[in-house]
Formats: structure tokens, sequence, C-alpha cells
């Protein structure tokens, strides 16, 4: 090839580029503030460097102080702050939002948000009643919009090595036996703030305690393993060990669900003596347990012996929920990655309300 043909193929590329307009980030609402998870939407637009993936265009809180403490905390304008949801979209008319008040007022920002073809993520769980879970899901499809949500561990890499291993690689043969533990010392304990405890402990604003709290994790892990197969029972058995500190709710949880060839144990409590988000998936040869973000312990069978292996955070679907999110928006995403997603929450929602019911009742409830 001559120096002239070179010159002129570099040329065309660098006209292309040039082009091409840079992608911008898309525009974000924040619905609520009084879900201290809402640090992490913040430190994604206001403290990682670089970061194009999304844009805070407007903020719906009514509690001016605490808005005006997370200004101050981030550095954002008062200016974006609006009292209603619906001021801060018809104002500010945002791509998505993410919702971080009650999880009983989820179902109000869907009813929202939907109609003016906005996308919906909500933190755990998706809603605190089938009903409410069944009405949002209506809205998403009627008016095609995506409503997703967002778990802490869908971002852990040893949680999808675990899934790739076991059910891409079927490297210890299929599923028996889930075992999964969620919690910490106790909302209080760990310092929550007032605004936060001040819903995450009512059985009506919350759904309930421990059991919704930190339960959905388990059952949203559970039906990702049993690939979105609804069980045949679910079994519950719920405590109040500390009725003075959460008088209106359990802070102790076991969930027994039942699958026709397998059984997943969920353990969900307030009173673990340290923080924990681990998953032990039992084949019929081996084992493999997610101990953490990254870290997993691996016996593929009987006669091997037991090796500490790590992931990595490319093992995840993304690096956080909001480049996962401004990816579906951008229509990046083909298929919804399944823990996310609107039909494993939905068997999610199944799960807590038979558990919630069994813990009540005393009595196994089939799944029909």
């Amino acid at each position: 090839m001559t120096l002239r043909l070179v010159i002129f193929f570099v040329m065309l590329v660098y006209v292309a580029n040039a082009q091409t307009p840079a992608r911008q980030p898309v525009r974000v609402g924040v619905v609520g503030l009084v879900h201290t998870h809402v640090h992490g939407v913040f430190h994604k637009a206001y403290r990682e460097k670089g970061q194009t993936d999304i844009q805070i265009v407007g903020i719906a809180e009514p509690d001016r102080q605490l808005a005006e403490r997370y200004a101050k905390q981030y550095g954002f304008p008062m200016s974006l702050v609006y009292p209603t949801i619906e001021a801060m979209l018809d104002a500010t008319k945002p791509e998505a939002v993410t919702d971080f008040g009650k999880i009983i007022d989820h179902l109000k920002t869907v009813r929202l948000a939907a109609p003016r073809g906005i996308h919906v993520m909500v933190e755990k769980p998706l809603a605190v009643s089938l009903d409410h879970a069944r009405q949002m899901a209506d809205l998403a499809q009627k008016h095609k919009i995506q409503l997703l949500t967002n778990y802490e561990t869908t971002w852990y890499g040893s949680n999808h090595r675990a899934y790739a291993m076991t059910i891409g690689e079927k490297a210890i043969g299929d599923v028996r036996k889930l075992v999964i533990h969620d919690g910490h010392q106790g909302p209080q304990e760990i310092g929550c703030t007032p605004e936060f405890l001040t819903w995450l402990t009512d059985p009506v604003e919350n759904g309930a305690g421990a059991l919704f709290d930190f339960g959905c994790y388990g059952a949203n892990l559970a039906t990702w393993l049993m690939q979105g197969q609804r069980p045949t029972s679910v079994m519950a058995v719920t405590a109040q060990i500390k009725p003075d500190i959460y008088p209106k709710v359990d802070d102790e949880a076991t969930i027994i669900v039942t699958y026709p060839k397998a059984q997943a144990v969920i353990q969900a409590s307030w009173n673990w003596p340290y923080a924990r988000k681990d998953m032990e998936v039992y084949g019929q040869t081996g084992s493999i347990m997610a101990l953490d973000a990254k870290r997993m312990r691996v016996r593929l069978n009987e006669r091997e012996p037991e090796r500490i292996q790590e992931a990595t955070s490319a093992d995840a679907p993304a690096p956080d929920p909001f480049a996962y999110l401004a990816r579906v928006v951008r229509g990046d995403e083909k298929e919804i990655d399944n823990l996310t997603s609107l039909p494993n929450n939905l068997v999610v929602m199944e799960i807590l309300e038979a558990a919630r019911t069994s813990a009540k009742t005393g009595k196994t409830i089939k799944i029909r």
C-alpha cells in the first residue's frame, strides 16, 4: 500500500470519529433520600472521577433538612431538589429514576414514572407485598419501561462465578441444596440513620423486619440458581430476640424454600456477630461457596481437596448498579440480568409473602 493510500485511510478514520458524537450520560432522577443506600448513587455521580454513565438531574425529597445534609456532603446544588416526585419528573424529564424511599412507596414511584416512559430501579426488595409487585409489573409492561431491582450481591463476582460453574459448566452436578446467609448485628447497632430506622423497623412500610430486609437476598439468589423455577412450598420461622430494640418487627428469620429436587435454606438476621452476605451451593458431587464479593471455597467432589479461589468484578454484569442502569437505558443490554429482572423479583415476592404468612400462621405454604 502506498504512503498516499495510508494517509487517505487514516484521514477517513479521523473524520468518522470526529463526526460521531460523544455518548451523553443517562439523565437520572433520585426519588427519596431516606434509604441510606442513596450514598451509592451520589458517590457514583459526584465522587467517581471521569464517569460518564449517569447525570443526576433532579432529586425528589420533601425533607429539606435531609436534602441539605446530602447537598453539603456531596456538593450538589439545592436547586436539584424538588418537594414531590411529580414536580421533579415534570421539571427535569429524566430517562430513569432510582428509588431510595420507603419500600411501600415503590408502587407510587412506578405509578408516576411508567406513564411518562421513565425507567425505574428500586432498592431491594421490589415491594412490600405480592399485590404491590404485580401492580408495578403491570404498569411496567403496559408502558414498556424497564423495572429493575438492585441488590448489593448482584455485583459480587463470586456469585456470578459460582453460577457459571454450577449452571454453565455443571461442575458439581444438579443443585440439591442452597444455604444463604445475610444480615448484620442489627440496623440500630450498626448506626443506621434515624430516617432509615423509622421505616426499616415498621412492618407496614418495610413489609417485615429481617425477614424482608435480608430474606430477599436469599430468595433472589435461590430463584436465580433454580433458573426462575417457582418453589412448591415455603416455610418460615421468625423471632424477636431484641424486642426492646425492635418491638414491631422480627429481627431473626429462617426460610425453607422447597423445589421438586432441591431445597434452599435462607437465614436472614439482625443478630449476626458481624455483617455477612455469603452463599453455599451444594450439588450432586461437590460444593461451591461464595464467601464474599470475591473469595470462593470450591470442592468439586469427595476425592478432591477443597481449594480457595477468587473471582473478579469482571465476572459480574457491571461494576455497579448505576453503570448497569445506564447500559439498560441506552439499549446496550439485549437481555436484562436475571438477578435484577422483573420475572425473578416477582418470584422473590411470592416467596417473601409466603414466608410472612407461614411465620404468622405456623403453617407451610403451598405454592400453586
